[in-house]
């Protein structure tokens, strides 16, 4: 079966993809930047809090690049109160759902409650929105003016856009040049997940986490689902219940950042 992408990058910000399956076709949501503007759970001008963080959460800062429609952080931040998670999202059209989620407002459109029926979403009647969960609405190219470094903790990256073209390979969320970038605000030991169903940008990411000098592999996957130990306490990304459904393996690897020594820094300058 064709395997649908995730993202069109031509899309503009008012643009929801939609998956049916194996086809996709683009929605525009005219609505959506008002949305996401007047959310309280949307952070405006967080660069203003650059190496201040800690003074807004009362416990490590962990960010999911590409969050969607926040189904994985919401549930991850309702399992651990005593954390502080961020959700990262470029379009407008999909933060929205995830403002509207935490506001308890359901899709308003039939085409979205069709499909949020489908992914069995919470009930909005009974879902309480996680104190400790806020988005930021921006490119993640932006992340180092928003956090300092040492200020995060880790990093969620859920079925990431796979970039196809090899021209494209370094706008891949696990290349080397945006390993190079979450270097800049990560805490030493700081840790990054990976999930994916596309395997051939699996083996791309774990080429790219070997050949990292800074980064240390602690676990692979091939079939997560099967995993006896990667698997325990999974939360299931919207696209990763669609893509399971279909019969396709999800890989999932941890990886670990470990901040060079200073002498290491000197050595590299020369």
């Amino acid at each position: 079966m064709r395997q649908p992408r995730l993202h069109d990058k031509n899309c503009p910000d008012n643009c929801e993809q939609v998956v049916y399956n194996d086809c996709m076709r683009l929605r525009n949501i005219p609505e959506a930047k008002e949305i996401v503007a007047k959310s309280p759970y949307v952070i405006k001008n967080p660069a203003e809090r650059k190496g201040r963080w800690s003074a807004f959460s009362g416990g490590p800062l962990y960010v999911e690049i590409g969050t969607g429609k926040g189904r994985f952080l919401m549930e991850l931040a309702a399992r651990h109160p005593e954390n502080e998670y961020i959700g990262v999202e470029m379009y407008e059209s999909v933060l929205m759902r995830a403002c509207q989620k935490m506001e308890g407002r359901p899709a308003m459109d039939p085409a979205s409650r069709s499909i949020e029926a489908m992914e069995q979403e919470m009930d909005p009647a009974e879902f309480t929105p996680p104190e400790n969960l806020h988005f930021l609405r921006m490119d993640a190219r932006g992340l180092p003016e928003v956090f300092a470094e040492n200020e995060v903790a880790g990093i969620y990256l859920n079925f990431s856009d796979p970039w196809p073209k090899a021209r494209h390979s370094k706008r891949r969320l696990t290349s080397h040049e945006f390993l190079a970038l979450y270097e800049k605000f990560l805490i030493d030991g700081g840790v990054l997940e990976f999930k994916t169903d596309n395997r051939a940008l699996f083996d791309f990411s774990v080429e790219e986490f070997n050949e990292a000098p800074n980064w240390e592999l602690r676990a692979v996957t091939y079939d997560l689902h099967r995993d006896e130990v990667m698997g325990v306490d999974n939360i299931m990304t919207e696209y990763e219940r669609k893509f399971s459904l279909l019969g396709n393996k999800i890989n999932k690897l941890i990886a670990v950042y470990k901040k060079p020594s200073a002498e290491a820094e000197e050595e590299t300058k020369l």
